[in-house]
């Protein structure tokens, strides 16, 4: 990919047209090469670019104008269609060169899997990494039927890189029994159901370390996000993940860089999805970028 002119496609609102200049990256993963229930993820940056139009540049929640910060809207990464490996290997080459020249890296996917190359790509760099996952699933698994790349192995294979320790589940509420004993056995934090109260606890825990943090749009309920491939009744709500958000920001958690997917906007008749996670974006843009 060039990043010495601006995307030639439709740019998430507000995005500035110099890579240079630039303190944030934001980027598409568009994979759903893995997914075991409803694909269409892939679809999931382009939509969310679209529908932010719609959005205003300022957030009363954090007294930040989009214009305060620079940021820089890639495009899609050209992700070639059914090579999962190959896709993996070029979104990691992509994060390695957006490290190297000191931006904040923001994706959006995309499968769960796509945050798995992002997070070997920043732990090269914060060999003292932790990583905050937002999600209703564990992920945790080694393999789905046979295979170990699918979108339901990302968060085993990081904490098997960084030390399960160093990892924090939270809003979790569907996995194999297995996934929890192995959670629990390793000294992984898992929290089940809920998000916010536990995040204020655990925050303290990780000042002034370097904290990659991964939204998966399904920890919401279908309720508040139905556009998503595999949807799960019982999640936490829009305001809550918003206020979580708001949490991070607040404190002394250094976040050096995030995602948020699985948004598929063929499930998504309102864009009720779409227009959530774009208010998400904008949210984690003005609070996490210093």
């Amino acid at each position: 990919m060039r990043f010495d002119e601006a995307y030639s496609g439709k740019v998430f609102i507000g995005s500035c047209p110099n890579y240079g200049e630039s303190e944030v990256v934001l980027y598409g993963m568009p994979m759903d090469w893995t997914v075991s229930y409803r694909p269409g993820s892939r679809f999931g940056p382009g939509r969310i670019r679209e529908v932010s139009i719609g959005l205003e540049e300022y957030s009363p929640y954090l007294d930040r104008e989009l214009k305060e910060i620079k940021y820089f809207d890639a495009g899609d990464i050209p992700l070639p269609f059914g090579n999962a490996q190959r896709s993996l290997d070029m979104i990691e080459a992509f994060v390695d060169k957006l490290l190297n020249d000191g931006k904040f890296p923001l994706g959006m996917g995309g499968e769960h899997l796509v945050s798995w190359p992002v997070m070997k790509s920043v732990y090269k760099k914060y060999p003292d990494l932790a990583v905050i996952h937002m999600d209703a699933h564990t992920d945790l698994r080694t393999e789905y039927e046979g295979e170990p790349l699918s979108h339901s192995t990302p968060i085993r294979k990081v904490a098997e890189l960084i030390g399960p320790e160093n990892v924090y589940s939270f809003g979790i509420r569907s996995g194999m029994k297995e996934e929890f004993q192995w959670a629990k056995e390793n000294g992984m934090h898992i929290s089940k159901f809920e998000v916010l109260e536990p995040l204020k606890e655990i925050l303290p825990k990780l000042m002034n370390r370097p904290v990659y943090v991964t939204i998966d749009i399904d920890v919401l309920d279908p309720a508040h996000a139905p556009g998503t491939g595999t949807v799960d009744a019982g999640g936490i709500t829009s305001k809550e993940l918003l206020a979580s958000i708001h949490e991070i920001a607040r404190s002394e958690v250094q976040v050096i860089g995030a995602d948020l997917v699985e948004v598929a906007p063929v499930y998504d008749a309102s864009e009720q999805t779409a227009n959530t996670a774009s208010k998400l974006i904008r949210e984690m843009l003005l609070g996490w970028v210093k």
